[in-house]
């Protein structure tokens, strides 16, 4: 007996594009029509969507519609149960997909990245040890910087609270690994889409006022950080995490010590009572539960540091190949990504319906956002979005506008941010590597309309 393998249309379409579109809708691939619907192949992908697709004939080939494609925000953790697992966390909202669950890692479906301010509730989550116990007196938990200094610093955070004027800047913070869903072959890791991002208020001071007190020796090339969470073994001699950041970046006046988010205490889930923010580059350098910075002469060494591990291949490497370790290097400053927050996937409309309002949010790392474009023609043309005013440098750009609609049927809106460089979102997830970093391909949704 014969035994088949069931693949998902996401596996389908992976291997060979072409003969999927013909496998699937029928589609021609001869010489003058290839990579477009024929007649039958339009009536088949419109059945599958459940609409007339008005612009059909502009689909690329192997594109899996929105409508179709594999959700892969509902993507279980390793051992639950198939489909989306939502997080059940207190104050949390319920819509939060859990994508990793030893340690807890959660992200926010890109229609709840819909404030300008990303509240606690909305935050994602990522740990990657044991979170420690929260202290019963905040203000007496310590921070110790030691290494290439002129002399140790040890201070309490009730202290660095009275060193001087707090700063409240709405920045992003990011994950590393957000969009690794969007490799193929799938790269390794929690399988995060757009959603481990998230733009809050933080409170704090620079980390640059602390080392200035320190005093910094000419030999001070890179910081290494170490919190107060404990290895999944259980095992306190193991390093769960400790990632660093060139001096420069350490010494940014945007890069804070921060104790408080959105005008509350830092909660203990997001690093409470004491944690770093360096805004731009991935989000395990903001090191949570903050207990020691130690200055070095050479790049940190630590934990998630080596290998492959939050690097990029210098070279462009053949995707699902062995990774060279000479050819990579520490992945700092975050890809353009843009999302649209409203409407969300899936959306309908009613019958007659000829313009739908729009809006979303884009960031670029350190850079600025230049502009954002969105298409309803799947890239044929593309029109541009207002942008609103940023707070600071690493606060994400809010966008919104309107595209007007010629009749009812199958739309697809995809959106793609440039940044202060001049470059544009890709239409798949760039520079293949195993661990699945830089993935920012651009967001499409489905909305249907009659």
């Amino acid at each position: 007996m014969t035994k088949t393998t069931e693949r998902s249309i996401d596996e389908l379409f992976s291997g060979d594009p072409e003969r999927a579109d013909a496998v699937v809708f029928g589609r021609r691939t001869d010489a003058t029509r290839r990579g477009f619907l024929g007649g039958a192949g339009i009536a088949a992908v419109g059945a599958a969507v459940g609409a007339t697709i008005p612009f059909a004939t502009n689909m690329p080939a192997g594109l899996v519609p929105a409508a179709l494609a594999q959700d892969k925000s509902a993507s279980a953790p390793t051992g639950a149960a198939a489909g989306p697992q939502f997080l059940e966390f207190p104050g949390k909202d319920k819509g939060l997909v859990v994508i990793g669950d030893k340690p807890l890692v959660a992200e926010t479906p890109e229609h709840l990245l819909d404030d300008d301010t990303t509240p606690y509730t909305k935050l994602f989550i990522r740990n990657n040890g044991i979170p420690p116990e929260a202290p019963t007196n905040p203000d007496s938990w310590k921070l110790t910087i030691d290494g290439e200094v002129n002399k140790t610093l040890e201070v309490t955070l009730g202290e660095l609270k009275a060193r001087g004027k707090p700063r409240k800047l709405r920045m992003v913070l990011e994950c590393g690994g957000n969009g690794r869903s969007f490799y193929t072959p799938a790269a390794r890791g929690n399988q995060w889409t757009n959603g481990g991002a998230g733009c809050p208020e933080w409170t704090g001071l620079p980390l640059r006022d602390l080392l200035e007190a320190a005093g910094l020796k000419s030999s001070a090339v890179y910081t290494a950080h170490y919190g107060a969470d404990v290895h999944l073994s259980g095992d306190a001699s193991k390093e769960t995490l400790s990632r660093g950041v060139r001096i420069p970046k350490a010494l940014d006046e945007h890069t804070l010590l921060v104790w408080a988010m959105n005008g509350e205490p830092l909660p203990a889930i997001h690093g409470g009572p004491l944690r770093l923010v360096v805004p731009g580059w991935a989000g395990s350098a903001s090191h949570k539960w903050l207990k020691r910075i130690w200055i070095r002469d050479k790049e940190h060494d630590g934990s998630g540091m080596g290998g492959t591990s939050y690097r990029l291949p210098i070279k462009p490497m053949v995707p699902g190949a062995k990774a060279d370790p000479n050819n990579f290097k520490v992945m700092e400053s975050m890809p353009v990504r843009s999302v649209i927050s409203s409407p969300m996937n899936g959306a309908k409309f009613a019958a007659g319906t000829s313009e739908v309002a729009l809006r979303g949010a884009a960031w670029a790392g350190d850079l600025p956002i230049s502009k954002v474009d969105v298409s309803i023609d799947f890239g044929s043309s593309w029109a541009g979005m207002s942008l609103a005013k940023t707070t600071n440098p690493f606060d994400w750009t809010r966008w919104s506008g309107k595209v007007r609609l010629p009749s009812d049927g199958y739309y697809e809106v995809w959106v793609r941010a440039t940044d202060g460089s001049g470059k544009l979102q890709p239409h798949v997830a760039p520079n293949w590597n195993p661990s699945g970093y830089g993935g920012n391909p651009m967001h499409r949704i489905a909305v249907l309309v009659g």
